[in-house]
């Protein structure tokens, strides 16, 4: 049990949140949302004592542990297996099949788990962390999105773990469908306040709604009942025979707490800039593609497909099998092996790739590396995408390179919507965005007009969005002509 008692805690000299007062009970899993720069990563680093607030304290019961989702990578052993088993103490040394089992169940083979971890991609590090960290078994696992990176058969290996999980958890991810289904309790970071209630996001996002209908209708209430008071006692208080009364008004005005009118939350909200394609042909197809990364093991293998105006094409399937190098390979950044691909004259694609943010210009500032896709652009303009993600007036000065993974994120779909386009190559979006952005997220890309080829592990927007699928299954790439509900009700998956 971990208790919280009038936590305060600035930066400076800004006030992030203050009194902060709550519970961490015996079982619980716990849901904490907010939006970025509420202080959710900020509560992280204070139970695990990384920083210390200002003022309040944080009381743990005897032997309590707490263990976190590292997102900085460093390992020290020459096997998966041996970095993964390397959190195991003398008394828990025999507990190597437990690795051994973690790590098979977020989809590392045997093979694998021989192999030296600092081979393996960013996605894959990651997952080695996680697994190092539920290895560990502490009383309260922090985690801080543990579904970035991990396919769709890792998320829900993960969910099963977790479920099954008995003692406490904290998480944090964009993944509402994923949060609701584990948490029992949510806690929410609201207007530097915090407020916990058993049930799922939907329940307590409802509730605060709902108050806050409520406060505004109260307050504007008041305000003309102040008014009218006011009034009265500008034109009674010089008459003698009213004077006592006016003062006694007067006094039950000063007496009386003022509401204020609650500050507007900013919400990411943008369209893409959709340029008309007024084509009957395919804005791209290929033909009989064929690709790897060694001639021994093919990614893919006379692979053909054809976009056209309005499809909404997910690609989808284990990490590791190629589907961030087919946008690659159909945005013609690495050459096929084999094969070729046509792409209309007419299309013109938007492209946010998984590792994007890693080529902003960490020396420019936000409008600097906005403005980069067309010096030409208006200043006004540049400002409004600016203000659109988020970053308005000021802080759309910020350097790059203080950021954090969400900013930049934010930044690379503020440098697509600038430009004008018929189809977009997403590769996992909602990496690095918060809940509410992810939504916005969404919906655009549900009300873009073009054509979207996307990565996505996100069932939620699979199901929202899909309305055809590239699969990688079973050893084989194939097409879908149908919405991710039927694939898994008409098919289903053969890999597990």
């Amino acid at each position: 049990m971990i208790r919280i008692i009038d936590l305060s805690i600035s930066f400076s000299g800004n006030e992030l949140f203050s009194d902060v007062n709550f519970n961490i009970n015996p079982k619980e899993k716990i849901g904490l949302i907010g939006r970025n720069g509420t202080g959710k990563s900020t509560l992280f680093k204070l139970l695990i004592n990384q920083i210390s607030p200002d003022i309040g304290i944080i009381e743990y019961s005897k032997n309590y542990t707490v263990g976190i989702l590292e997102q900085h990578i460093k390992f020290t052993k020459n096997t998966i297996i041996d970095e993964v088993c390397s959190v195991l103490n003398s008394e828990r040394q025999y507990e190597v099949w437990k690795g051994e089992k973690i790590l098979s169940g977020l989809g590392f083979t045997d093979e694998e788990m021989l192999q030296d971890p600092k081979l393996f991609s960013g996605g894959f590090q990651v997952k080695i962390n996680l697994a190092k960290l539920l290895l560990l078994e502490p009383n309260l696992l922090l985690l801080d999105e543990p579904t970035n990176y991990l396919d769709i058969h890792s998320i829900k290996w993960l969910k099963k773990f977790l479920l099954s999980w008995e003692s406490e958890i904290i998480l944090i991810t964009h993944d509402r469908a994923f949060m609701d289904s584990i948490i029992t309790h949510t806690l929410n970071i609201h207007r530097r306040s915090f407020r916990k209630l058993p049930g799922n996001t939907r329940k307590i996002k409802e509730q605060i709604q709902q108050e806050e209908i409520i406060h505004e209708k109260t307050r504007i209430n008041q305000e003309k009942n102040r008014k009218k008071t006011q009034e009265w006692i500008d034109r009674f208080k010089s008459k003698a025979t009213l004077a006592s009364r006016a003062q006694s008004r007067i006094k039950m005005l000063e007496k009386q707490d003022v509401l204020d009118k609650l500050n507007e939350i900013e919400n990411l909200d943008f369209k893409f800039n959709y340029l008309n394609y007024n084509s009957k042909e395919s804005l791209l197809e290929t033909n009989n593609l064929s690709f790897g990364y060694n001639n021994n093991k093919l990614l893919l293998n006379n692979f053909n497909i054809k976009v056209n105006k309005g499809d909404k094409i997910c690609i989808i399937g284990k990490n590791g099998k190629g589907k961030s190098t087919l946008l690659k390979l159909l945005h013609k950044e690495i050459n096929p092996c084999s094969g070729n691909i046509k792409i209309h004259t007419k299309t013109q694609i938007g492209y946010l790739g998984q590792m994007n943010i890693d080529r902003l210009s960490m020396g420019n500032t936000i409008y600097e590396e906005i403005q980069s896709v067309d010096d030409r652009i208006l200043e006004t303009n540049i400002r409004r995408t600016c203000a659109h993600m988020m970053f308005p007036g000021d802080l759309a000065d910020k350097k790059i390179s203080i950021l954090s993974g969400g900013e930049k994120s934010r930044v690379m779909l503020g440098k697509i919507l600038l430009k004008p386009v018929n189809m977009l190559f997403l590769d996992e979006p909602t990496n690095h965005l918060d809940m509410e952005s992810t939504e916005s997220l969404m919906n655009a890309v549900n009300n873009f007009s073009g054509s979207v080829l996307m990565v996505t592990h996100d069932e939620y927007f699979l199901k929202k969005i899909a309305n055809k699928l590239i699969v990688y299954d079973n050893g084989k790439v194939f097409n879908y002509n149908g919405n991710y509900k039927e694939f898994c009700k008409n098919i289903g998956w053969k890999d597990l």
